[in-house]
């Protein structure tokens, strides 16, 4: 049976994750090292695994709120006052979602309509022009350069604003490149935002993740853009808890009143063992400092200096990321494209990488490596590469 005439042609036209497709190939292999998925290689910590098994234990199997735990909303309340001076109320500004994921998704939903044009900087996660596909609007990739560091400056911002620009996904600290946008650079894109009167979507699920001097802003925070943003954030990465599945979405009350609507019709709510756990791992963090998402950090910061120093010694260029746990070395030395690099590297190596396309035109000729990996399979994984790089140049 032909099902082309069933299908939304929109959709089918979108092409798979390259994330996935190469993780995928990894996973079928044996002795393969992936450095592909952005996943910590840390359990979860235990006292918040705990807080889940005594939920069970204890019979808590219900749905939740539409919004999320209440508990959980107030958890994410004071972790983001407290944190990054941006404050939301958990009745009406805080929805709990599935995952950033969901959140993104959502926003996306509630605000495109077809026509309506969506900014995303480039390189930038996968999912961000699909999503925008699937809710009906039309992506413009902005081009962002490693001689910027990957920001997002005024100038790309104003060149890429057509009167059919509704919104702009603003994804620091960056996936797959690591550059991050300080306070100034974030200043200084705010008054076009408010000139050409748009909404931000704004991706901070690793602004934990930050190294060095640099420190994360969040973006409403920033003097008159609290209205006109959404934070985005949840527990994947920081936390160390990527299937859990729990992520939050925060803005203005009207904004996230559709974005329920949404929700409580396509999902109800998410997990309750999850939330459960996810309100732990705030409220333990408050009172201790959050010391297991320092203790975490730190290890990835040594692992990210290993991987630059790696990449360079191979002759290879590597931008020295600032945020998020990837590296996104230049391969043009190799006279590969970054399909070509990654599926020799794969094949030959048993290593996974990312191909730079996958996150946008712009990343040709780069690679992203995850380096939130454990230290002997980094060190193996980066011996291989060498090997190839060699084999290769």
């Amino acid at each position: 049976m032909n099902y082309d005439k069933y299908l939304n042609p929109r959709i089918v036209a979108v092409p798979p994750s390259g994330i996935r497709r190469f993780f995928d190939l990894a996973a079928a292999m044996k002795d393969t090292i992936s450095l592909g998925v952005g996943e910590p290689d840390f359990r979860t910590p235990y006292h918040i695994r705990n807080a889940a098994i005594n939920s069970l234990v204890d019979g808590e199997t219900q749905y939740t709120a539409n919004r999320g735990l209440l508990e959980l909303r107030r958890e994410i309340s004071l972790y983001l006052s407290g944190r990054y001076n941006v404050s939301y109320d958990p009745e009406t500004q805080i929805l709990v979602t599935i995952g950033a994921s969901e959140a993104i998704d959502l926003a996306l939903r509630a605000l495109c309509s077809p026509g309506d044009e969506v900014l995303v900087p480039e390189p930038s996660y996968v999912s961000y022009s699909p999503g925008v596909v699937f809710a009906g609007g039309t992506p413009v990739g902005v081009e962002t350069l490693e001689k910027d560091e990957f920001r997002l400056t005024p100038e790309k911002l104003e060149a890429a604003i057509t009167p059919r620009t509704r919104a702009l996904i603003l994804p620091y600290p960056n996936n797959p490149t690591g550059g991050v946008m300080t306070r100034k650079d974030l200043e200084a894109i705010a008054p076009i935002i408010r000139r050409h009167d748009l909404l931000v979507i704004s991706d901070e699920i690793y602004s934990e993740l930050i190294y060095g001097d640099h420190t994360h802003t969040a973006f409403a925070a920033v003097e008159g853009m609290y209205e006109r943003t959404l934070t985005i954030n949840g527990f994947s990465k920081a936390f160390a808890m990527t299937g859990w599945r729990v992520g939050y979405a925060c803005g203005p009350a009207e904004i996230i009143s559709v974005m329920n609507k949404i929700h409580q019709y396509a999902i109800m709510c998410a997990p309750r063992q999850g939330q459960v756990a996810a309100a732990a791992a705030l409220k333990t963090g408050r009172e201790n400092g959050y010391e297991d998402v320092l203790r975490m950090r730190d290890s990835y910061d040594r692992r990210r200096r290993l991987m630059v120093d790696a990449f360079r010694s191979m002759g290879l260029h590597c931008f020295e990321p600032r945020g998020a746990f990837y590296v996104f070395p230049s391969i043009r030395k190799t006279g590969m494209t970054s399909e070509e690099f990654c599926a020799g590297l794969l094949k030959s190596k048993n290593v996974a990488a990312v191909p730079g396309t996958a996150f946008g035109p712009g990343g040709e000729g780069n690679i992203r490596c995850c380096y939130a990996t454990a230290l002997d399979k980094l060190n193996t994984a980066l011996d291989r590469i060498a090997e190839f790089v060699s084999e290769n140049s």
